[in-house]
C-alpha cells in the first residue's frame, strides 16, 4: 500500500492534488492542519496536509518489490491444506473416551469434545518435545545443547579458578553448574524467577530419582519439554458452528491492534476464502478507524464505526451470514473506569446465540510490570486469550511465558512487523522455548 500526504491551501486542493497524481482511487487516512515552513512562516496561513493511502495493485505505482495481498492465497494455499488435512487427522485419532459428569444436556457432548482435545494436545505436545527428530527440531535441541555445554565449560573454568582450598568434594558437580547456567540463561531472557525456579526443581527430583549422574541433555530435554508442555498449544480463531463468530481484540494504545486485525482480516478473507466485515469502537482516534476502513476497502470487506451498543447489535445482525466480524476496540488506561465500562457493556452486547472471543493483544516491548496491571484489569471484565506483538523489536522474549503463566491465558498469534498481511504466524512454543534457553546462538 502506497501511503503519502499532500499540502494545500484548504482540503479540496491537498486532495485534489493526491488524486491528480494518484489517481481517483486513493482513501483519505487523516487531515490535518500544519504551519507553513520558513522564516515567516508563523506569519501566513496554515495549510492543509492529507494523507492518502492507494493500494500497491495501482498500475500506475506497481512496486514488484513488495508483496501484494492479492498474491498472498495462492503463496500459502498450501499450508493452508496442510492444516485442514493434520486438523482433521487429530480429530480422527481421538479415541479416548471421557467419563461424562454431571451437566445440562446440551453440554456434555461439548465438554467430551473439549476434553479429548485437550489430552490429544498435551500427546502432541509430548511427543514433539520428547522426540525432537519427528517434530524436525532435533537439530535445533543439537545446537542449542552445543550452546550450553561451551557456556557450561567456560563456568566450570571460572569455579576452577576460584576454588583455592577446601576437598575434591567441595567442587560445584557439573550438574550444580548447568542448573545454574540454566537459570542464568533464563533471566538473562526475562523470565520471571518465580517461573523459572519450579523448571530447576525438576532437576532436583530427577536426581532423586535416577540416584545417579543425570545426563545433561536428558536435563536440558525435561527442561525443554516441561516448558512446551506450560505453553500448551496455540488458541487460534475458529470458524463458529452456527455464523457468525465475534472477536473483540482489545489492549492498551500503541500496541499494534488495528494493524493486527488487518492482518488476520488478510488471512480469513483471501487464504481461507471466508466472508469477514471489520467494526470499530474506537471513536476516540479518528486516524485508527480511517486506516482499518483503507483496509477494509483493500480487502473489500463490509466496515462499520460503531458507536453504541444497539448499533452493534444491528450490525451483528445485518451481518448474520458473515463468517468473522473483526471488532477493534479503544485502548485506554486501566485507570480509566468509563471506558472499561464502555468496553464492557459492548462485549455484553453480543447476542448468547452468536459466539464471540476477545484477545488481549500485548506489546512484548512492555515492562512485565506494567504487563501485570494491564492483564489483570483485563481480567475483571472478561477471559481472553493473548496476541504478542512487536517480537522484531525485543530480543527477549520472557514475558511470554510469564503472562502465559500468571493469565493462564492461551497464546494465538505472534505479530514482529508493519506488513500486511505478512509478519504474522500461530504462536510457536517449540521456537520460542528454544530462544528462552539460549537458543539464539543457534538460529533457525
Amino acid at each position: 500500500m502506497i501511503i503519502k500526504k499532500f499540502q494545500g491551501k484548504n482540503e479540496a486542493e491537498a486532495t485534489e492534488a493526491a488524486r491528480k497524481e494518484l489517481g481517483n482511487a486513493v482513501v483519505i487516512m487523516n487531515v490535518k492542519n500544519v504551519k507553513r515552513k520558513g522564516l515567516f512562516g508563523f506569519l501566513k496561513p496554515q495549510l492543509v496536509e492529507v494523507t492518502v493511502a492507494l493500494e500497491e495493485e495501482n498500475e500506475r505505482y506497481p512496486e514488484p518489490s513488495a508483496p501484494r495481498l492479492s498474491d498472498v492465497a495462492e503463496a500459502v494455499a498450501d499450508v493452508a491444506k496442510l492444516q485442514k488435512m493434520t486438523e482433521e487427522a487429530e480429530k480422527s485419532e481421538t479415541k479416548k473416551a471421557v467419563e461424562p459428569q454431571k451437566a445440562e444436556p446440551g453440554n456434555v457432548e461439548t465438554k467430551k469434545s473439549e476434553a479429548k482435545s485437550a489430552v490429544q494436545n498435551e500427546k502432541e505436545l509430548m511427543s514433539e518435545a520428547q522426540h525432537p527428530k519427528t517434530s524436525g527440531l532435533a537439530q535445533k535441541l543439537d545446537n542449542l545443547q552445543s550452546f550450553l555445554e561451551q557456556n557450561l565449560q567456560k563456568t566450570e573454568e571460572e569455579s576452577d579458578e576460584t576454588i583455592t582450598t577446601g576437598s575434591e568434594d567441595e567442587k560445584p558437580s557439573e550438574l550444580s553448574v548447568f542448573k545454574k547456567l540454566l537459570y542464568s540463561t533464563m533471566l538473562e531472557n526475562e523470565v520471571a524467577p518465580e517461573y523459572a525456579s519450579p523448571l530447576l526443581e525438576e532437576i532436583d527430583k530427577l536426581e532423586k530419582m535416577e540416584k545417579t549422574d543425570v545426563p545433561l541433555d536428558y536435563v536440558l530435554a525435561t527442561i525443554y519439554q516441561k516448558m512446551i508442555l506450560k505453553f500448551g498449544k496455540p488458541a487460534k480463531i475458529q470458524p463458529a458452528e452456527n455464523n457468525p463468530k465475534v472477536v473483540f481484540f482489545v489492549g492498551p494504545t500503541g500496541v499494534g491492534k488495528t494493524t493486527t486485525i488487518a492482518k488476520i482480516a488478510s488471512k480469513f478473507s483471501l487464504v481461507e476464502k471466508k466472508r469477514v466485515a471489520l467494526f470499530t469502537t474506537d471513536t476516540y482516534r479518528i486516524a485508527a478507524a480511517e486506516q482499518l476502513r483503507t483496509y477494509a476497502n483493500i480487502l473489500e470487506v463490509p466496515f462499520r464505526v460503531i458507536y453504541t451498543v444497539e448499533e452493534l447489535e444491528a450490525a451483528i445482525q445485518e451481518l448474520h451470514e458473515y463468517d468473522y466480524i473483526l471488532v477493534d476496540t479503544a485502548g485506554h488506561s486501566h485507570h480509566n473506569e468509563e471506558q472499561k465500562e464502555n468496553l464492557g457493556k459492548f462485549i455484553a452486547a453480543v447476542p448468547t446465540e452468536t459466539e464471540k472471543e476477545i484477545y488481549l493483544v500485548l506489546s512484548a516491548t512492555t515492562k512485565y510490570r506494567d504487563l501485570i496491571t494491564i492483564a489483570d484489569t483485563y481480567k475483571k471484565m472478561t477471559d481472553y486469550r493473548l496476541i504478542f506483538t512487536k517480537l522484531d523489536e525485543t530480543t527477549t522474549l520472557g514475558n511470554l511465558f510469564n503472562l502465559r503463566q500468571h493469565t493462564g491465558a492461551a497464546l494465538s498469534y505472534v505479530t514482529y512487523g508493519q506488513n500486511v498481511p505478512d509478519d504474522i504466524s500461530d504462536f510457536n512454543p517449540q521456537k520460542t522455548v528454544k530462544q528462552l534457553l539460549g537458543g539464539r546462538k543457534a538460529e533457525d
